[in-house]
C-alpha cells in the first residue's frame, strides 16, 4: 500500500477518536456516568444519539452533493 494512504488513514481514525471524545465529553458535560442521576445520563445518551445522527446526515448529504 501507499505510504501516504496509511498516514491518511491513521490520521483519519485518530481524528475520529478525537471528535469521539469530544462529543461524548460535551454530551456529559464533564461528568462521569457514576456522578450522573438517572435524568442526567439518559439526556446523556440522547445528545449522543442525535449526535450520531447528525453526523450520519452529513455522510450522506455530501455523498449526495458530489
Amino acid at each position: 500500500m501507499n505510504m501516504n494512504r496509511l498516514i491518511n488513514r491513521g490520521l483519519r481514525m485518530l481524528m475520529n477518536k478525537g471528535i469521539n471524545k469530544g462529543v461524548q465529553m460535551a454530551s456529559h458535560k464533564g461528568k462521569k456516568p457514576e456522578d450522573m442521576t438517572p435524568e442526567e445520563r439518559a439526556a446523556a445518551r440522547q445528545a449522543q444519539q442525535n449526535a450520531q445522527k447528525a453526523r450520519r446526515g452529513l455522510g450522506l448529504a455530501r455523498r449526495f452533493l458530489r
